[in-house]
């Protein structure tokens, strides 16, 4: 009996996700994500590109602009203090245009992730979008495993 990848399904996979300028994430090289499905850890629209797929299948999808991730949304860039960034983390840290930062949630629970687009002496411009968002995405996967 074959298994088929339906909503709630407990995945074993390698996938890799690549924009305009190249892979973003890619696990073939690695040990293989576990993720269940309808948890948010993949977007919608590439959770349904994967629903009906057998294991074993390997497969490359392409989503256009802004389906996996979303539009850029102007108002996720925001400017943080240094004297923030100091406190958060490490006070002699250099903040380049590129860098990616990892910030918590206010709960503290997760993270989230900026990227860095400009800086003055004060403070530090990040970037919250998705660094896919309005982006056309090559989404790869190969299903290892289907529970």
């Amino acid at each position: 009996m074959s298994h088929v990848v339906t909503s709630g399904s407990f995945l074993t996979l390698h996938y890799r996700l690549a924009g305009p300028a190249g892979d973003i994430i890619n696990t073939f090289a690695d040990k293989p994500a576990t993720l269940s499905l309808g948890t948010g850890e993949l977007s919608p629209a590439m959770e349904q590109r994967l629903m009906g797929l057998e294991e074993g299948t390997h497969a490359t999808f392409e989503l256009p602009a802004g389906e996996a991730f979303g539009e850029r949304n102007p108002e996720m860039q925001q400017w943080v203090a240094r004297k923030l960034l100091a406190q958060m983390g490490d006070p002699d840290e250099q903040y380049a245009v590129g860098d990616v930062v990892q910030f918590p949630t206010p709960d503290g629970a997760g993270s989230y992730a900026g990227a860095v687009v400009e800086s003055n002496e004060t403070a530090v411009r990040f970037d919250f979008n998705h660094p896919l968002a309005g982006q056309p995405v090559t989404f790869e996967v190969r299903l290892i495993g289907v529970l």
